[in-house]
């Protein structure tokens, strides 16, 4: 494995990190110009940045202890390299030089599991690159950048909420996204709450999921509507006059989006738990996203004690659960979850928030 010292021969010239994001509200939501809750991780990818010093760029992962390069007016092979690489030339078209760079990204949170670590790599890209190139892009263009990356160049047809929360959250508010306009607002969690997330221990890949085929219901269910987007449906009842599935795929956008538009207005925590095992119940029958371990997880979160409410986060097809749990139970909660999770079926599943003590410092 490869030292940052030794990448760069010394230091860095910019060091620039982003988080990763759970989403609390608001599933599937964004590219039907939606609305949506999410909420940063303590877990992010750290992006420290030098120029090249030749006519090559230069990345290097520890995690994957993967090197890769190539010329000035080359292409990074697909990979990790393909979003640093979009980051760049996105940059570069908006008349910005950007000279040969050598890059070093080090993430602690974990792939695959619908935390968003490509927005994250994405965002501490463009985050170092502003820092040493001195360009003036606020955090919405910078969000807006790191979603055509994605697109783009890592060939997946994404929304702008994980660009969006990895640019613009914190962890002790969620931010409040519009998808059609990009208002955004931070909101409070709920008094006296704080959150847990669970891998699954089943991995997910977006691009290789149903997601595509999601999207695409959802836009020919519009057009049989007559809206521009699911979000302007006015009428929930409407829903009802589509065919299957279109409308089991309408019905969970348009309702999603009112248990987001409900639960930014400042519910309780008992409400806002209902609401998260409303939304959960919603993907798995009406979306058909989740799969049985991640209701087994949901389950075992619920039965735990301190926990209000438990859903599957991200696309969905494996990787994580949230749950809104009492302030001070997070810990004893997540731990008893976990382990009436494992004992089924022999599965293995790991705690992510909290963070693990000996995964500080």
């Amino acid at each position: 494995m490869v030292t940052p010292d030794t990448f760069f021969g010394g230091a860095p010239e910019v060091n620039a990190s982003a988080p990763g994001r759970v989403n609390l509200l608001g599933e599937h939501t964004d590219y039907n110009d939606g609305f949506m809750l999410p909420v940063a991780t303590p877990q992010g990818t750290l992006v420290a940045m030098s120029r090249s010093g030749d006519d090559h760029f230069h990345f290097y992962s520890p995690n994957l202890d993967q090197t890769v390069t190539f010329a000035r007016d080359g292409n990074a092979p697909q990979g990790y390299g393909s979003y640093i690489e979009g980051c760049i030339r996105l940059v570069q078209a908006e008349g910005i030089e950007v000279p040969p760079l050598r890059i070093y990204v080090d993430t602690n949170l974990p792939v695959g599991s619908g935390l968003s670590s490509s927005a994250a790599l994405e965002v501490a890209t463009l985050r170092a690159m502003r820092a040493l190139l001195g360009f003036e892009l606020d955090d919405v263009r910078l969000a807006q950048i790191a979603r055509r990356a994605e697109i783009e160049y890592a060939h997946v047809n994404c929304g702008i909420m994980d660009q969006m929360a990895s640019s613009l959250a914190d962890e002790s508010n969620m931010l409040f996204i519009d998808a059609r306009t990009l208002e955004h607002r931070l909101v409070p969690l709920p008094a006296d709450t704080e959150l847990i997330v669970i891998d699954s221990g089943v991995a997910r890949t977006l691009a290789a999921s149903k997601y595509n085929e999601r999207r695409a219901e959802c836009e020919e269910a519009s057009r049989k509507l007559g809206v521009d987007a699911l979000r302007d449906v006015a009428d929930p009842d409407s829903v009802e006059s589509l065919p299957s599935p279109l409308r089991e795929r309408a019905r969970h956008v348009v309702q999603e989006n009112l248990r987001v538009l409900e639960a930014a207005q400042g519910v309780s925590a008992e409400r806002f738990g209902e609401l998260m095992n409303a939304s959960h119940v919603s993907l798995r029958d009406d979306y058909e996203v989740s799969i049985p371990e991640l209701d087994a997880l949901c389950d075992a979160l619920r039965a735990a004690p301190g926990v209000l409410g438990a859903r599957l986060t991200g696309a969905g097809f494996g990787g994580a659960c949230v749950a809104l749990c009492r302030k001070g139970q997070g810990q004893e909660a997540a731990a008893t979850a976990l382990a009436a999770y494992n004992n089924v079926n022999g599965r293995q599943g790991r705690i992510l928030v909290p963070v693990p003590t000996e995964q500080k410092g």
